[in-house]
């Protein structure tokens, strides 16, 4: 073949070339099976592109109008299934481009005046990150709202609480809820700050070193909402660091990543939970499966697999930093590997809010017209087996200590007088008075208040604490917070 007898329209930069890209790497270096994703994003950029060129002169208005004409027809055309994706045109960006060009002619030729590609599939990702990261918000907003719903539900209910997994102290199963509630909210807050960093416009950079064309940078991030908290607008400042940054996608993946492993957390106590040897909660059976060999079982697939999945969000966050970690400025192909990790990030985040916020909220039933949570709390299960872990020794070593024993002392005391109730295999609230006395003679029989579960759980009646009273108080100031 000849070096004309290929088809130089098939790639927007053929010109120079002399034989016709190898099916091989054309099927290597395409992204427009995964990119495509991102064609609101391209079109949108592209049209605030279109009306900053013929705002500065550089196209004219009827080309302007020729361009949205275009693009309206191709959103139709791509919204409805009906748009051909070509594997030869490599990327969403030229996809978009050809079939423009195909409706309107010069114009569309015009449109990539002042761009590169590199600046372009940089502000796509942002734009579309953007949208994504509020999406997330919102089901972050939904996820809390159903840990809310679940701790009023069980404000006066007694957990054990855990540390290395022994029992610690009596806790409201209520305040456990709220300890994922303040995690999540953090996880909110990060999304809100990362977006600032996002929401920053590329497009201008063109290729590395910017453009000889008369740009308004500045209008084409108002038009594209790309505005800080005052009305700003936001630009990348740099030509070199705009097409090459993907600190914006980094960042967001190492938020995406603990925000999961907070919710890896939440499933592995709740898969500890419905196991017998706990059976403190039941998840409904729409979320679980059963045994293909032992039918008497219920498996917690939903939190299992959440679990399993953490790794992989965590997993993307390390291929990102590996990525970029070696190459120099600008841009560079390897850019094109951060699609794919980003997007199945955002993907696995969002299926695993949904499915959270749904398990723990609850759905309505069309039949009853009552609201169903996914998950059932079994409170006598859970306060059996606060009794069998003295969960009440640290209030007796509180009480010695207002009685002017050192803490240190109290503590050895309370080790002794539990070494004892094991002894007699009882509880120390069942241990007699006179029993107590031997240990420290301060001991009154106002000690049993304090030692009983519910004692413990109202005595701690401070900000942050988990005496039901402050329980309340936590989730009425989350509700406030939440709308």
């Amino acid at each position: 073949m000849s070096q004309n007898q290929f088809d130089k329209k098939s790639q927007a930069w053929s010109a120079l070339f002399s034989e016709p890209m190898s099916e091989l790497v054309k099927r290597y270096t395409a992204s427009v099976s995964f990119d495509k994703r991102l064609w609101q994003a391209d079109i949108s950029g592209s049209l605030a592109h279109a009306e900053m060129l013929a705002a500065q002169g550089i196209i004219s208005r009827a080309d302007q109008a020729d361009i949205n004409c275009g693009m309206a027809q191709i959103s139709a055309e791509i919204a409805s299934g009906g748009f051909e994706w070509q594997l030869d045109l490599e990327d969403v960006h030229l996809n978009i481009e050809a079939r423009l060009t195909q409706l309107v002619g010069d114009a569309g030729k015009r449109l990539h005046t002042g761009r590169s590609r590199n600046d372009q599939v940089a502000t796509d990702v942002r734009l579309w990150l953007r949208s994504e990261i509020d999406l997330i918000a919102g089901l972050l907003t939904e996820l809390q709202q159903a840990l809310l719903e679940v701790a009023e539900q069980h404000v006066e209910v007694i957990l054990p609480g855990f540390t290395h997994l022994q029992v610690a102290q009596p806790i409201s199963f209520g305040h456990h809820m709220l300890a994922y509630v303040e995690m999540f909210a953090r996880d909110a807050e990060r999304m809100g700050d990362v977006r600032k960093r996002v929401n920053r416009l590329p497009l201008g950079a063109a290729a590395l070193a910017g453009t000889s064309y008369p740009l308004d940078r500045e209008r084409v991030a108002r038009s594209l909402g790309m505005v800080d908290d005052q009305g700003q607008p936001c630009v990348c400042q740099n030509s070199l660091d705009a097409v090459s940054d993907r600190d914006f996608a980094i960042e967001f993946s190492a938020a995406a990543s603990l925000c999961m492993v907070h919710i890896s957390r939440l499933s592995e106590e709740l898969i500890l939970w419905m196991s017998q040897n706990f059976g403190f909660v039941r998840i409904a059976d729409r979320f679980t499966t059963g045994s293909s060999i032992m039918p008497q079982k219920k498996n917690p697939d939903v939190p299992e697999l959440a679990r399993g999945k953490t790794g992989r969000v965590v997993g993307h966050l390390m291929g990102l930093i590996t990525l970029m970690k070696g190459q120099p400025l600008a841009y560079n192909k390897d850019n094109q590997e951060d699609k794919e990790p980003l997007f199945d990030t955002v993907d696995t985040l969002k299926d695993t809010l949904r499915i959270f916020a749904e398990m723990l909220g609850g759905q309505l039933n069309p039949a009853s017209g009552l609201k169903e949570g996914g998950i059932r709390v079994n409170p006598e299960a859970m306060e059996r087996a606060a009794l069998r872990g003295y969960a009440t020794a640290t209030d007796l070593a509180d009480y010695l200590v207002k009685k002017g024993l050192p803490f240190r002392d109290a503590h050895e005391t309370v080790a002794r007088a539990v070494k004892a109730a094991i002894a007699h295999q009882v509880d120390l609230s069942e241990l007699p008075l006179t029993v107590l006395k031997e240990f420290n003679s301060s001991i009154e029989k106002d000690v049993f208040d304090l030692l009983s579960l519910r004692g413990s759980l109202n005595a701690r009646d401070v900000l942050g604490g988990t005496a039901p009273k402050q329980v309340q108080a936590q989730i009425n100031r989350h509700r406030l917070r939440l709308g």
